[in-house]
């Protein structure tokens, strides 16, 4: 059979979405490694948020091999993923007003934390509250998301503001409005997203630079390994106890 040649160009679009934000997020990326280590170093905690496919990219970074132990999901329920009923819920949801204040109120966070928000249009009310109140309990709130959303659609929040806005540092993940890469002229909508590609990337660089900024200073990034390989169930367990004050996904 021979390749499909929609399918090689989304591998295309894909991996020219991740050059640009190799060479144009660099130092934003840098920057967001930086704080992260700063809070690991003075005894903060790291906490992500998503809502919808947006949580995947918070989820990837959240007790895996190679992450930082200490990256906790902020979950917001009825929002992670697509396990609610109907699926329209969760997206409902994120137009709630109030929720992400209830949400923040009853987490462990407080200030001198780090919450990464990831969300690519940035313009629902959930991820505009969620860094505003993060904000203003005293966290430092890095954001992920798409700057052409800010461009090319309007706010759903009241305050007619987006995620970006009230972000200590905004990552630009470079995701077109309407986040589909491929059009065909047999097919009438277009298709092939690759927001979680980039997003992930994004949020991978950034532990990668939050690894490298802690090892700079001497000390050694609590990072865990993969069960999967002999020793790792015992480095595991080592760096859960060591950190088990600041990690909160096995309470």
């Amino acid at each position: 059979m021979s390749e499909s040649k929609l399918a090689g160009q989304f591998f295309d679009a894909a991996i020219g979405l991740l050059q640009r934000v190799r060479d144009e997020e660099g130092a934003n990326v840098a920057a967001a490694g930086t704080a992260i280590a700063d809070t690991v170093a003075a005894g903060g905690r790291l906490f992500a948020f998503g809502a919808g496919h947006s949580s995947l990219a918070a989820q990837d970074v959240v007790y895996r091999a190679g992450g930082l132990a200490l990256m906790n999901l902020l979950a917001v329920p009825g929002t992670v993923g697509v396990d609610v009923t109907p699926a329209t819920l969760g997206s409902a949801l994120e137009r709630v007003d109030g929720l992400a204040g209830a949400v923040l109120d009853s987490s462990p966070a407080r200030p001198g934390d780090v919450l990464v928000i990831i969300s690519l249009s940035g313009r629902n009310s959930l991820p505009v509250e969620m860094a505003m109140n993060a904000r203003a309990l005293g966290l430092k709130v890095i954001g992920v998301t798409s700057l052409a959303y800010t461009e090319g659609t309007k706010s759903r929040h009241v305050s007619g503001t987006f995620l970006r806005d009230h972000c200590d540092i905004v990552l630009d993940s470079k995701i077109a409005v309407g986040d589909a890469e491929l059009t065909h002229e047999a097919i009438p909508a277009p298709f092939a997203p690759a927001s979680t590609v980039v997003t992930s990337a994004l949020m991978q660089a950034m532990m990668a630079a939050a690894a490298e900024s802690l090892a700079e200073r001497g000390i050694e990034p609590p990072l865990l390994r993969s069960g999967n390989v002999d020793g790792g169930h015992e480095w595991n367990g080592r760096v859960l106890t060591e950190y088990g004050d600041r990690i909160f996904f096995r309470h």
